[in-house]
């Protein structure tokens, strides 16, 4: 497996033919009106680690080109697939027309969600983050398969929400990509 340094990695162009030559997973990521620029970045970082197949960037989500965006992201946005749609429920039903039997998954805090580390996840999956303030929207869970949680043990009750989509995506690729 090739391993680039930072210069190495913002130089899209090299990069862009090794990220071709990788075989991208079944994971695909919806970030439902995520505002701030450094966390839309830092998404597309994860998305590359766990070679995701798409991004989509929905509602008040900023999109590519955007200096912040591509500071955060070491250019991943480059050969990270990325789509905009007006909505996250729009996404959704688009995931659903195109990938059979995907699993789609909200990160929320909900009366019906299942601790993180207690959900069956499956392949095709599509994970769903939300707005920072507000989270998932109330029609985005309305129409997810399911809700998931991360347990909060002190005093702040929710995590950034790039943080809470890699502990949620890493938990996928142990249950699937360590076999």
């Amino acid at each position: 497996m090739v391993k680039l340094n930072a210069a190495q990695l913002r130089k899209s162009s090299q990069s862009s033919a090794i990220s071709r030559q990788i075989k991208k997973n079944d994971i695909y990521i919806i970030l439902d009106n995520v505002l701030d620029t450094y966390n839309i970045g830092s998404i597309f970082r994860l998305a590359d680690a766990v070679a995701a197949k798409k991004i989509y960037l929905c509602g008040g989500t900023e999109t590519p080109p955007n200096h912040r965006i591509k500071k955060a992201s070491i250019n991943t946005t480059e050969w990270v697939e990325w789509s905009y749609k007006e909505s996250a429920t729009e996404a959704i039903n688009d995931i659903r027309l195109t990938i059979n039997d995907i699993q789609i998954v909200a990160i929320e805090q909900s009366t019906k969600s299942v601790q993180y580390d207690e959900f069956n996840y499956k392949l095709p999956i599509c994970l769903v983050v939300g707005n920072e303030t507000y989270g998932v929207s109330k029609e985005v869970l309305e129409v997810v398969d399911a809700i998931v949680e991360i347990p909060m043990f002190g005093v702040n009750i929710s995590l950034n929400v790039m943080v809470s989509l890699g502990i949620v995506v890493y938990k996928v690729v142990e249950r699937h990509l360590y076999k």
